[in-house]
């Protein structure tokens, strides 16, 4: 009896760890898309504002890819999002991915 405890607490445990490092991997993808977005935008606006920006990502990307985001970020925490971004990239992102949480 203790040994199945023991295996459903582990098997548990394993399936959190699989289930976070998803979310991580598609917090990463996605930070990644941002950036790419980002950068093929300063391309051809290198002075663009941060709302142009994102705006700008905003049309490029599509509300499953925005309910994605928004899902793997509330479970990993806004810092999360620190993690996959180049600095440059990280307030605009932030900005970019709270827009989503709470839409206007």
């Amino acid at each position: 009896m203790p040994e199945t405890r023991f295996f459903k607490k582990t098997g548990f445990l394993f399936n959190q760890h699989i289930h976070l490092h998803q979310q991580k991997k598609s917090l990463a993808e996605a930070a990644a898309e941002i950036q790419q977005l980002l950068k093929q935008l300063e391309k051809t606006n290198p002075n663009a504002t941060e709302l142009e920006k994102i705006d700008y990502v905003n049309d490029e990307t599509t509300p499953s890819f925005k309910r994605r985001v928004v899902g793997a970020l509330q479970a990993g925490g806004e810092a999360a999002i620190e993690e996959f971004l180049d600095n440059p990239y990280v307030n605009v992102g932030k900005a970019i991915v709270k827009g989503w949480i709470k839409p206007e």
